[in-house]
């Protein structure tokens, strides 16, 4: 599959060498390493290279469940960008008023404020900034959890390879296993009134799953102890593993719940915090107290509602479960069957599927062979093994089978090698 450029693209090497000399060395030789080819353009399912070669989509961190440029959410953005892209904060803006709706609906319950950020690492600074606020000064995150690279975000993140380059970061963090219990009970057990931050599955810790009732009793012992809880819902929510979130599986309420990748419809960066009326309490008493330029701009609301009604209207939490069930079992059985020697298990839910190798290495492998025949999938930031598939939940059945037969081809290479 190839599609025609509009126009002359730099060589990848020129390419490669300026982002190693301009951006960053160590991304350079890693984008080296696995032979990337530079990007052009993108559409649907699909991004183009350079040289007018196609790619199907699996990767991109979560982002693009509506895929890449979906016209109704570009659409949205560009008439928004024509009249008013940035408001003046001064006169109040409709825009975001309209955003802050549309995502209220379809929130879980209880959650009744938003603020909207550029980012969701941000995000993740709001909800730890609400935390505190309402005097909670403990954090209890988990151990091989991902929320960001911002200093608080980092705070929380469950790596120290990712800390430790920075020193101290936010005071009163402690790291409990993820998906025990009793860990979590302990800690809040001990010490002065807390907050729990924790994702439903643990996307960049290599698609860890909990096992059932967890999040449920998570949020039983944080109502025990009198502890707030933070669902981050960055890469998780809004259809990635099926349901709307991935809270909506135990029937849990957070007091604050956070958003991003999706929210932007593959199209605008974006996140947003959501929290109760009680934890929001001290941003209604102080208007200045949390602000930010660029945060919940008119563009930006544009995407956001623009993306909320596409999910909506084209069924993508249905069509991303109903994918998912497809997927999952022939991933597995593909993967198994290719190199049986080198996985360690496959594991999903929604358009959310880890391939864990035994090894850094064969994961990188199997990333650079599924470049090789034109698929791009994710590495995870915490688990160097795990190679993630995150499509749209607008795969064709083409593209279902182009998928597949990476997939096997793939494997069999890294088996053979």
């Amino acid at each position: 599959m190839t599609r025609q450029t509009t126009r002359p693209a730099a060589p990848a090497a020129d390419v490669l060498d300026g982002h190693g000399r301009l951006l960053s060395k160590a991304m350079a030789r890693m984008l080296g390493s696995i032979g990337a080819p530079v990007e052009q353009s993108s559409s649907g399912c699909h991004v183009v290279d350079q040289a007018g070669v196609e790619y199907l989509s699996c990767g991109g961190y979560g982002v693009f469940l509506l895929g890449h440029c979906h016209p109704r959410v570009v659409d949205a953005v560009v008439g928004q960008v024509r009249t008013r892209p940035l408001g003046s904060r001064l006169l109040v803006d409709p825009d975001i008023v309209r955003a802050a709706e549309a995502l209220i609906g379809i929130a879980p319950p209880g959650l009744a404020h938003v603020t909207f950020t550029n980012s969701g690492a941000e995000a993740v600074e709001i909800g730890l900034k609400l935390a505190r606020a309402t005097g909670r000064h403990r954090i209890i995150a988990m151990e091989n959890g991902f929320h960001g690279k911002t200093m608080g975000a980092l705070s929380v993140t469950g790596n120290e390879r990712y800390r430790k380059p920075f020193g101290a970061l936010l005071p009163g963090v402690e790291h409990v296993r993820f998906d025990d219990i009793a860990a979590l009970d302990s800690a809040l057990a001990t010490g002065g009134p807390a907050t729990v931050i924790v994702e439903p599955v643990q996307a960049e810790g290599g698609v860890r799953i909990p096992r059932a009732g967890y999040l449920a009793a998570v949020r039983e012992r944080c109502d025990a102890h009198g502890a707030l809880l933070i669902v981050d819902e960055i890469q998780t929510g809004l259809g990635r593993l099926g349901r709307e979130w991935g809270c909506s599986f135990e029937d849990v309420a957070p007091d604050i719940l956070l958003s991003g990748k999706i929210l932007g419809g593959g199209v605008y960066p974006v996140g947003a915090a959501l929290a109760t009326s009680r934890v929001h309490r001290p941003f209604d008493r102080v208007p200045f107290l949390h602000t930010s330029t660029f945060g919940g701009n008119p563009a930006a609301a544009a995407a956001i509602r623009a993306a909320l009604a596409v999910i909506a209207d084209e069924h993508l939490v249905t069509r991303s479960a109903e994918l998912g069930a497809l997927l999952l079992p022939q991933v597995r059985e593909l993967v198994f069957a290719g190199c049986p020697q080198l996985v360690r298990e496959v594991r999903g839910r929604g358009l959310l599927i880890g391939i864990e190798f035994v090894g850094a290495g064969a994961a990188l492998n199997m990333m650079r062979e599924m470049l090789r025949r034109r698929v791009i999938t994710s590495y995870s930031l915490n688990a160097d093994q795990v190679l993630r598939l995150t499509p749209p939940a607008l795969l064709s059945a083409s593209d279902v089978d182009w998928l597949l037969s990476a997939l096997q081809a793939a494997a069999l290479e890294i088996g053979r090698a």
